[in-house]
């Protein structure tokens, strides 16, 4: 054992066979084949028991053309089956169901590892050179210097292998809903929300607001800790209590990005409920004692106001407004938003206070 997981021999390279899933058009493989002629293969590719390729079809591509014969590999055990499987896939039949979006982006994590692996070996291989000694190699079998990328490129190949698209962003969005839901770390309530939000997924549901939602799950459950938690002041407690109560009403209505955002602002609104407490409270007591009494509009002025403005989130698109506003013009809006969800808040403890003296 070379490494855990890994049993590294010697194969006859006309033993090796990549299934479909691996690209044919390997690019230029000229310095390729010049490296590891030069310095032999200082990592040794990836393939499974029975000889299917996992990692390293350039480097196969290349010795290949070299004329080797045989050539040192990991054989790496425990992949999944359907893994294996899927990079298989000689015909259309092998697998017989198409994958749900979860099922792909399990594969896919997987893949992504062990291509990081891979990529992490040869990354440790090529700091050594034909002037040096390599401890790995055995006799004149000893990869050329890693490919350019990163784990930007990983996630690509991976995703590539797995759907057939450069969808990677979508599979990583998933994971972390995948993580989220096995991870016992989490409260309840989270872990819950993650595997709904992955059989709506699987359902044909948005990953975008998958994510939107988990957050928004995430902000309440911190707010509901905060409501509870005996040692945090009562103006963080009373914030929390009311911003959550808020994002509860919400759940089922608002849009999923807008969800996520008012569920960030309440935490900070909570967060932050005493730093007017108590010299600022006081200074603004002073201050209204000074000012002139406000004139407010009626009741029947607020009510048509919004009457106009009940759907109004309906009559432009947030992903055209987003970019659109200048930053002055973003923080005036933000603000009023801000302004409205206070003003909520006030408004409904005296609502709720005249019902219970009613």
């Amino acid at each position: 054992m070379s490494e855990p997981g890994h049993i590294e021999l010697e194969r006859a390279v006309d033993s090796i066979w990549a299934g479909r899933r691996h690209r044919e058009d390997y690019g230029d493989l000229d310095s390729l084949v010049e490296s590891i002629a030069r310095d032999g293969l200082l990592q040794p590719i990836t393939i499974t028991p029975d000889g299917m390729l996992i990692c390293g079809a350039r480097r196969l591509a290349a010795i290949r053309r070299l004329g080797w014969k045989t050539v040192n590999v990991w054989v790496r055990s425990g992949i999944s089956t359907t893994l294996g499987q899927l990079l298989a896939e000689q015909d259309d039949n092998l697998l017989h169901k198409p994958l749900t979006r979860t099922e792909e982006a399990t594969l896919y994590a997987e893949l992504k590892a062990l291509m990081v692996e891979d990529a992490t070996g040869r990354q440790e291989a090529s700091r050594f050179t034909s002037k040096q000694e390599n401890p790995r190699s055995h006799g004149g079998a000893t990869v050329a210097p890693p490919s350019a990328g990163g784990i930007g490129k990983t996630r690509e190949q991976a995703a590539l292998m797995v759907t057939g698209r450069n969808a990677y962003t979508s599979l990583e969005r998933i994971n972390e809903l995948q993580n989220l839901a096995a991870d016992t770390a989490q409260p309840d309530d989270v872990q819950q929300r993650a595997r709904e939000e992955l059989d709506r997924i699987d359902a044909g549901g948005s990953i975008t607001g998958a994510q939107h939602r988990i957050r928004a799950a995430q902000a309440l459950v911190e707010l509901e800790t905060l409501a509870s938690d005996p040692a945090q002041p009562a103006g963080i407690r009373d914030t929390a209590a009311a911003g959550a109560a808020r994002l509860r009403e919400l759940e089922d209505t608002a849009r999923p990005a807008d969800l996520e955002r008012l569920a960030v602002l309440a935490v900070e609104r909570a967060k932050t409920a005493t730093k007017k407490r108590p010299a600022q409270l006081a200074s603004a007591r002073l201050h209204a004692v000074d000012e002139q009494p406000r004139e407010f509009l009626p009741v029947r002025s607020f009510v048509y106001l919004w009457d106009e403005l009940s759907t109004w989130t309906e009559r432009y698109d947030p992903e055209t407004i987003g970019p659109a506003l200048s930053g002055e013009q973003w923080a005036m809006f933000e603000n009023a938003v801000t302004a409205t969800i206070a003003f909520l808040d006030t408004a409904r403890i005296a609502r709720n206070v005249r019902r219970e003296t009613a």
